[in-house]
């Protein structure tokens, strides 16, 4: 077999040529599997000559088969010789293929981009100093409270404020017109949540119960009910009740029934410790991607188009929530969430192949006691053994993606 390969950027035409013998072998193999996979009356399977299963399927069927049997060999053995890496599927541009003659082939692919790295070795980026104040370890404390607090109804003539839960009737129009969903009764919003149209809560504040206001708002956008997106809309609202929460007093017995501390001191200094932690995490996160990005900057390279489209569709097959739900929730079609996904995807991708290229300008390697490590990682954080992590893997073929996120992260430290 003789290879040419005449590369444009990440474009790549693969010239293939191949004896005729060979040729002549892969026509044997087709006759040999069709023959394996068919039953033909007279004949056990396996055993019916070329000339009947010709008669019966065709000499083009036998033909198509031996071209895919020689060519998929052919390119599969042309990158492994000319060391090619392809992010797309291959698509045969010409080709001449008859038994007793030499084999042409034309294939045409897109290939993984070579990158040419720049300095990713003396970057230098600030780490952020982090310190949990005192403050964000009380809100935390006073989350704790809110979750077991009672809902009590405030005193004579409160008026509304953040926080407060108001008991509200309102009627929405449009251009005059009621609305499907615009109209409530006895509705509890907790003002300051953030759970209806942006405005709506502002505008309740300072009112007490038995007020009634208009409440002008303009719905997003990109509201989830189209005919409603950008529109102006005007709510009358009458205040049936104000709400208060009123929080359980924080004492050790409390802190004792409702924490794995036993006091409330030991509760602020628990908050703490776990809130610096994380915030040390998270600072250590953001100084290794601000690492990684100048390193990416530095680097020349141009990804493919087809590189961004399949990371793009990953993301989307990551999502937590189902596609169905989250399009009719956010009022989005597929060709706009994806077009939403593109430019972190094109990020995504220039990381990763500037990781690979860092990872084989150091020789990183991937250790099995790196798998193993991961692999328990992933086992502990689902609360899985370590076989059933194994068994997984295996069964969704997804070990080569495991073996690439290693190396990146090995390559990122």
């Amino acid at each position: 077999m003789n290879v040419t390969v005449e590369r444009v950027g990440n474009d790549a035409t693969l010239k293939i040529t191949l004896p005729a013998e060979e040729v002549n072998k892969g026509f044997k193999k087709a006759v040999a599997k069709i023959a394996g996979q068919v039953n033909i009356p007279g004949f056990r399977k396996g055993k019916a000559p070329r000339n009947i299963i010709e008669m019966h399927y065709g000499k083009e069927a036998v033909k198509q088969e031996a071209f895919e049997l020689v060519a998929n060999q052919c390119y599969t053995e042309a990158l492994e010789q000319e060391k090619l890496i392809p992010v797309s599927d291959p698509k045969v541009e010409d080709s001449v293929f008859e038994e007793n003659k030499d084999m042409e082939l034309t294939i045409k692919v897109t290939l993984k981009p070579e990158v040419k790295l720049g300095d990713y070795k003396e970057l230098h980026v600030e780490k952020e100093a982090v310190e949990v104040t005192d403050e964000a370890v009380e809100e935390q404390v006073q989350g704790l409270r809110s979750r077991h607090a009672k809902m009590v109804e405030a005193e004579e003539g409160a008026v509304i404020e953040k926080g407060d839960f108001a008991i509200i009737d309102f009627a929405g129009t449009v251009d005059g017109e009621p609305f499907s969903g615009g109209e409530g009764k006895g509705y509890p919003l907790e003002v300051g949540s953030n759970s209806f149209i942006p405005g709506f809560e502002d505008q309740l504040v300072g009112l007490k119960k038995g007020d009634s206001t208009d409440v002008d708002v303009t719905f997003p956008e990109e509201y989830f009910v189209k005919e409603l997106a950008g529109k102006q809309a005007i709510f009358k609202v009458n205040v049936q009740d104000v709400k208060r929460k009123e929080l359980p007093e924080l004492t050790d017995e409390y802190v004792a029934a409702n924490s794995d501390c036993k006091t409330v001191e030991e509760l602020r200094a628990s908050y703490k410790e776990r809130m610096q932690k994380a915030a040390e995490n998270n600072a250590q996160i953001a100084y290794e991607k601000a690492l990684i990005d100048l390193a990416v900057a530095n680097a020349e390279f141009e990804v493919p188009e087809i590189m961004i489209e399949d990371r793009v569709t990953q993301m989307i097959d990551e999502m937590r929530m189902s596609l169905e739900q989250y399009m009719q929730y956010s009022g989005i079609d597929m060709k706009l969430l994806r077009e939403r996904q593109h430019d972190a995807a094109v990020e995504n991708v220039k990381t990763d192949l500037v990781l690979d290229a860092i990872a084989k300008a150091e020789n990183i390697q991937v250790s099995m006691e790196d798998v193993d490590s991961e692999l328990s990682a992933i086992a502990s954080q689902h609360g899985a053994t370590l076989e059933d992590v194994k068994k997984i893997i295996k069964s969704n073929g997804t070990m080569g993606l495991l073996l690439a996120n290693i190396l990146r992260r090995k390559a990122a430290h």
